[in-house]
């Protein structure tokens, strides 16, 4: 990043002005500098490039207030720039103590407002929406792992470089940040080495990575904010990996915050916290073993510690409502924290967690393996779960510990971890989840008396676990300690209509916000592609280029539009959809053809054997006729296929074959063929190899080959396997670019 230039020109300096009358200036060029308390006005549709990346406003002066005047935007991209595009920064702030922000509009810049070494900052009504967010690969059938967020790292900006954020705020303590709105960018507010912060009464909602980010940062409060779909990575019923996208984000050393009364719904994780780094490095190092005595212990502990979470809503995220990791004597406390994918709390490796009081429900639809449910964590000690009511879990409650810990955490477990004891689990009610208690390795758990009412199955202990029963302990009734809250909202609970996951739709620049019109794909079925118009307050005026037979049907705010073709070949079509000042096009082609597909089962190798597993089939073979290769058909035949004769019970030695063929005609030009599918596949065209990728079986990625045709009808093949179970793959025919 550029450092901060202070320029001889476009200077403004203002005298003395009374507070109830302070002067206007009008923002006409880039770096301008205040020195005086002053009312910003802009001139509408002006549009301030940051030509030297280091700010379009220069504040340089202490003790001052800016305000800009009602409507006045700072803008630093075209409307029509792609937002991972946006460069600059709007308001650059470096040294000065007590300046306030107040109101107007910052958009198109890597940070609206970045501020460093300001102590005493006031930040209250900006609006910093359409900040810097990068172009999302992954799309309603598959994941693309680029598309993951990377935190760990952030002592050199690594995330003002990276990623950007709206408002960037580092090394300046006793901030304020309230009444702040950031909607459609990826990051809202980064707190960098910021302690003893009061952040309240803001909506960081609608963003595709973090809605408040804190990096060594302490002693701060954050209360009454809404951070809501705060997310990436999800694909309702499809994938739900969240890809390190959170509401809250504490990484390395965010200790002593109290985190009140916020809704932090439908993110990739709610909150998401971990010791970090150094964190990791120094307890792992610090004199090789714990010291009990002396008072010493605690000071050896480094992480994300001894924070306070209360009254909280973490609900319906993409993987964990809470996952706060390594971590020492944190609490969590009368939460809400329902229908998240993979588990309502993730506390691995931490130790004293408190989790008491809180609401756990309907936790782990979508678990990956053993993690899953309520309350997971992994080789931890000092944890009590006491007084929570638990309901429609996959698991309540799951603790395991590992005898080969983690290679990677091995120092750290063995200077920080002395001991499994502690654990106690008390006064909690179960009901209605698949099993309420799991117990896994050489743990120890004290369990007091816990009601559990019709769950389809009460515990599963593995014999080298150890069981205390101690049905003196109740769990004490639930008194909720005093804690700081700013603010006058009340965003827990404030959107109602959008409970449950099903709501996460994900755009290529992030989730859609259910306020502003949306143009989005349904199902395609071959000849046949429906899309989805939501949001529209008049009936949309639709262009369909390339399909003759199309349809919009339906009444404000919904509306359908659905293509069709049924003459063999491939259709290119696009569709401009336009309400008002909204504009969006959607390109695509129809597929028809009439697929013959061959399904078997294989013992082998098929990436040893190719010859081999090119040849086989024989008399378990099932063939049947398709128009589309994802057709839910394909996989019911490759999954009632009996395991072929000779082949190990071992999974890994056999594979499920497909073999699908089709003939169709193809216009003369540069065709895109795009396949989506898990394991080795392979497409040819007319005999040409186009995409090669036979090996073996990792996560389903879309791969794209290339075929220049003449006119004419062309041979197309697909051969797939999959060892561990059948998987499906789908095929598209786009123009070439």
């Amino acid at each position: 990043m550029a450092a901060l230039v202070l320029p001889a020109v476009c200077t403004v300096c203002l005298g003395l002005w009374v507070a109830d009358d302070p002067p206007v200036v009008t923002l006409r060029s880039d770096d301008t500098v205040i020195t005086q308390s002053c009312r910003i006005e802009i001139p509408p549709n002006l549009m301030l490039l940051d030509s030297n990346r280091d700010g379009v406003v220069h504040v340089a002066a202490a003790d001052i207030v800016i305000e800009f005047e009602r409507g006045a935007q700072l803008r630093g991209a075209e409307r029509d720039a792609p937002p991972d595009t946006y460069e600059g920064f709007g308001i650059r702030v470096v040294g000065q103590r007590n300046v306030t922000v107040r109101g107007g509009r910052i958009s198109g810049f890597r940070a609206g407002l970045w501020a460093t070494d300001c102590p005493g900052l006031t930040l209250e009504n900006i609006d910093a929406s359409d900040g810097r967010r990068a172009h999302l690969d992954s799309d309603a059938e598959i994941e693309a792992e680029g598309d993951w967020l990377s935190p760990h790292h952030n002592d050199d900006h690594e995330w003002l470089r990276n990623y950007g954020s709206s408002i960037y705020v580092e090394r300046s303590d006793r901030i304020v940040v309230r009444n702040c709105r950031v909607w459609h960018s990826q990051n809202a507010l980064c707190l960098d080495r910021v302690n003893e912060a009061r952040v309240y009464d803001n909506d960081f909602s609608f963003n595709s990575g973090w809605g408040i980010a804190l990096w060594r940062s302490c002693r701060n409060v954050i209360t009454r904010n809404a951070l809501d779909f705060c997310i990436r990575g999800y694909s309702h019923g499809v994938y739900n990996r969240g890809q390190d996208a959170a509401g809250l984000l504490m990484f390395e050393q965010d200790s002593d915050n109290v985190i009140a009364e916020n809704s932090v719904t439908h993110g990739g994780d709610g909150l998401f916290g971990w010791a970090g780094e150094e964190a990791m490095r120094r307890t792992a190092t610090h004199f090789g073993f714990w010291i009990l005595d002396f008072g010493l212990s605690r000071a050896m502990r480094c992480g994300a510690d001894r924070n306070l979470l209360i009254r909280n809503d973490f609900s319906y995220a993409a993987a964990h409502g809470i996952e706060l990791t390594f971590s020492f004597d944190n609490q969590f406390l009368a939460n809400r924290i329902v229908g998240n994918a993979i588990c309502g709390i993730w506390a691995g490796y931490s130790q004293g967690t408190l989790i008491r009081g809180n609401e756990i429900a309907d936790n782990g639809a979508a678990g990956y393996g053993l993690e899953r449910g309520g309350v997971n964590i992994d080789s931890s000690r000092q944890n009590r779960i006491i007084g929570n009511k638990f309901s429609r879990n996959a698991c309540g409650v799951h603790l395991w510990w590992q005898a080969k810990p983690n290679p990677g955490f091995a120092d750290w477990i063995a200077a920080s971890l002395p001991d499994w004891e502690g654990n106690v689990l008390a006064g909690n009610e179960f009901r209605g989840d698949e099993l309420a208690f799991h117990f896994r390795g050489p743990g120890k758990v004290v369990l007091g008396t816990n009601a559990v009412r019709d769950v389809r199955r009460e515990m599963e202990a593995a014999p080298e676990t150890r069981l205390v029963r101690d049905d003196r302990l109740a769990g004490e009734s639930v008194e909720l300690p005093s804690f700081p809250v700013f603010g006058q909202t009340h965003p827990v609970g404030a959107r109602p209509e959008l409970a449950g996951r099903e709501h996460i739709i994900m755009t290529e620049w992030g989730p859609w916000d259910h306020a502003t019109p949306l143009v989005w794909p349904l199902e395609s079925t071959g000849g046949r592609q429906t899309l989805s118009l939501r949001q529209f307050g008049n009936r949309p005026s639709c262009t369909v280029e390339g399909v003759a037979d199309w349809k919009l049907a339906g009444a404000g705010p919904e509306y359908t539009l659905t293509l069709a073709a049924d003459k063999s070949g491939v259709h290119p079509y696009r569709v401009a959809v336009e309400s008002g000042e909204f504009q969006r096009e959607v390109r695509g082609a129809l597929l028809v053809a009439e697929w013959q597909a061959s399904c078997f089962r294989f013992a082998g190798d098929p990436v040893e054997e190719p010859d081999r597993w090119a040849a086989a089939g024989g008399p378990d073979t099932r063939t049947i006729r398709v128009s589309r290769l994802d057709d839910p058909d394909v996989l019911d035949e490759l999954k009632a296929l009996p395991q072929p004769a000779g082949a190990s019970a071992d999974s890994a030695k056999q594979s499920w074959g497909l073999s699908a063929r089709t003939d169709v005609p193809l216009k003369r030009g540069v065709w895109q063929i795009v396949v989506v599918a898990a394991g080795g596949v392979r497409v040819s065209v007319a005999g040409e190899k186009v995409i090669d990728a036979w090996e073996r079986p990792g996560p389903a990625r879309r791969l794209t080959g290339r075929y220049e045709a003449g006119d004419g009808t062309v041979a197309l093949v697909v051969e797939q396997f999959a060892a561990r179970r059948p998987t499906p793959v789908s095929l598209r025919i786009l123009p070439g670019k």
